[in-house]
């Protein structure tokens, strides 16, 4: 099946010389969720907004639907809908109105009903006469949501859908994402929140400084570079790990109480039985031991410390 959106040695240099996007191709496959990570400055929102058609790119190709973003601009964007990270000022156009004037900015015909049904799955039915400037902070990005999809696009992006919100209300956007997923939407997400990208994404690409530098399955990722754990607390505190241990790497955490040994569980031997002999021949005793999976985070982390 040929990718929904695609995007092809993409490249922005602004006025003054800064290089925002460098050789950027990405492929995004129809109906998954693709979390695009990166630090500030990385070029996540220039991304975005070049395939809107918000920022024009210096050079490069994007497709969308089949459709050339730049040389079929209209058909191309009539497919994409955008929940950026700001409302745009208008505080005193009523709800309701201005989801159904986006809609008819799309060329869609007007439908009270899918208004209606858009409106009630965001909680915003009750809020639907009310002016903008009404709405609290949380209710003003539910709207920016409802606003996207009022022309039914088949890509969706969000670029930090759950910046500066609640906890309610984020996993209220997680909820939202998955039942758009169902429906068959497709979702480009940028964020700073690991937990969110962990929580919903198919895939995980990593931009930074104007490059991605990782596009992997979330599932794969975390498996080929996901580290596990083994801390084992200890029955009395060392000063220092004994020379004959020096081969495992551990590291003594929590003023000498604990050893904490890293591994890959996907390797040949995880070196678990030869650790645990060694430790009996050196005469150090541990109380218990525990496992831990190594999260997105620090993957995440990881990778950017190598780039």
């Amino acid at each position: 099946m040929a990718p929904i959106l695609t995007v092809r040695d993409l490249e922005k240099t602004y006025e003054g010389g800064f290089q925002a996007l460098k050789s950027v191709s990405l492929d995004i496959r129809e109906g998954e969720v693709f979390a695009l990570l990166g630090p500030n400055g990385a070029g996540k929102t220039t991304l975005i907004s070049t395939i809107c058609g918000l920022v024009r790119p210096t050079s490069g190709s994007i497709t969308v639907g089949g459709h050339d973003a730049i040389a079929d601009f209209r058909a191309a964007r009539s497919l994409i809908g955008l929940v950026p990270q700001e409302m745009p000022t208008a505080p005193f156009e009523i709800v309701g109105d201005t989801v159904a004037f986006s809609r008819g900015l799309f060329g869609m015909p007007p439908d009270r009903a899918f208004v209606e049904r858009i409106l009630k799955d965001l909680t915003l039915w009750d809020k639907r006469k009310n002016p903008i400037m009404a709405l609290s902070g949380g209710m003003k990005r539910r709207l920016l949501v409802a606003k996207a999809l009022a022309h039914e696009p088949k890509v969706l992006f969000l670029d930090e859908p759950t910046a500066g919100v609640d906890v309610e209300l984020r996993h209220d956007m997680w909820r939202i994402v998955t039942e758009l997923k169902e429906k068959g939407v497709t979702i480009i997400l940028t964020t700073h929140y690991i937990e969110e990208a962990e929580e919903m994404a198919d895939r995980v690409g990593v931009i930074n400084k104007g490059e991605i530098i990782l596009v992997e399955e979330k599932a794969e990722l975390m498996r080929k570079l996901g580290r596990k754990l083994l801390t084992l607390n200890l029955s009395e505190p060392l000063n220092a790990v004994p020379e004959s241990l020096a081969r495992h790497n551990l590291q003594l955490a929590d003023a000498g109480c604990k050893l904490i040994y890293t591994y890959d569980t996907h390797a040949e031997r995880t070196g678990i039985t030869a650790l645990l002999k060694d430790l009996a021949e050196a005469g150090v005793r541990f109380q218990d031991l525990q496992t831990d999976q190594s999260s997105l985070e620090d993957i995440f982390v990881d990778l950017l410390k190598k780039g």
